[in-house]
This record gives C-alpha cells, structure tokens and sequence, in this order.
C-alpha cells in the first residue's frame, strides 16, 4: 500500500553465556549495593542491567546470591592490578609507587563502602577456606603488579620483598597514623634516620 512501509525485523542482542550474564547484572548492581546494601531490589538491579527481572533468576539462585557475587567482585584485585600495570616506567619510582598506593588506596575505599553498606544492613558474610584462599591470590596478584615497579639491580633486596614492605606499610597506615601518601613513599625509599645509616 501506498505510503506505508513494512517493518524491519526486531534485532535481538548476541546472547550472552550464564558467566556473561552474572557479569553483566553484578556490574550494574554493585553500585546500588554500595548506596543502599540489602535494602536493593532484584526489580531495581534488574532496570540498572537492561533486563527483565526474570532474567536476574536465570543466573542467581536469590538475591542473596546476587549480594554475594557483588562482594566477590569487590574484593577482585583486578582493576588495581590493572592499573599499577598500566603505570609508566619513565616516571621517577617514587611517583610510580604514589599512584600504586592511590590505586589501592581506591580499591579498599571500593571494598569497604561494598562491604560497609552489606553489614550495615544486615547481610552476613560467611567466611570459608576458599574465601581465604582468594584474598590470599588477590595480595600475591597485587604484590607481583608493585614489584614490577622496580627496575632490576636497584634494590638491595629482592623485589618482590620490597613489595611486600611497602604494601604492609601502605595497608597499616590507617592504625598507626597516615602521614600522607607522599610522606609514606619517601620513608619507605629513604628511611626514617636522617644522613644515612647510623
């Protein structure tokens, strides 16, 4: 018929695999978890993904399991690794370790607001071997990423030792005072004695 135009067919997105799938509703809730904790709605996740909330129940057993999934993927390392990789070797080493210590810095803020908005609103963490086993990867992922600051044959000690003092001086600086970031890189490169060794 004059002036009307067939429709063109409905193009459905590429189907996503279950893993896909959890991926893609734990990105969209992890945000609304942080804000609100166990007071998130499935019906609200759902909406922040672009799906029906029957869909949140293809991949999730209930919505605890959706919290769940959405605390393991805080406490992911990836994103801080990812980003100390990223830092550029042409810069001097005390400013390469200043911007590790802010991306961790920003990962454990990440964390705990996850973790801070969950307890706060009543959902237990249930602790396990494996739970343990995957914070322990997590450090060993983290400390490898801030070795590979260090130019080799300028440490008097392995890297990988540096790494681990460093990082146990960055994540006890909330106990035991933070004298600021900068502070906190230079006594690590340059000691705490003035002019040198006693």
């Amino acid at each position: 018929m004059f002036g009307m135009t067939t429709p063109s067919p409905r193009r459905r997105a590429p189907g996503m695999s279950p893993d896909q799938r959890r991926a893609m509703i734990v990105a969209a809730a992890l945000p609304l978890v942080a804000e609100s904790g166990t007071a998130v709605t499935t019906s609200q996740i759902a909406l922040a993904a672009g799906i029906g909330e029957a869909t949140v129940f293809r991949v999730f057993a209930d919505k605890d399991e959706v919290l769940n999934a959405c605390m393991a993927e805080a406490l992911r390392p990836d994103h801080a690794v990812a980003e100390i990789a990223a830092i550029s070797m042409d810069r001097p080493l005390a400013d390469r370790l200043t911007e590790a210590a802010d991306a961790l810095q920003a990962h454990l803020a990440r964390i705990g607001t996850v973790a801070g908005a969950l307890m706060a609103s009543g959902h237990a963490r249930r602790e396990s071997a494996a739970r343990h086993g995957d914070r322990e990867g997590s450090m060993e992922a983290i400390k490898a990423a801030v070795a590979e600051l260090f130019e080799p044959g300028t440490l008097r000690v392995p890297a990988d030792q540096a790494a681990a003092v460093f990082l146990g001086l960055l994540f006890t600086r909330g106990r035991t005072g933070d004298p600021g970031t900068a502070a906190l890189v230079d006594i690590f490169l340059h000691g705490a004695l003035n002019g040198g060794p006693a």
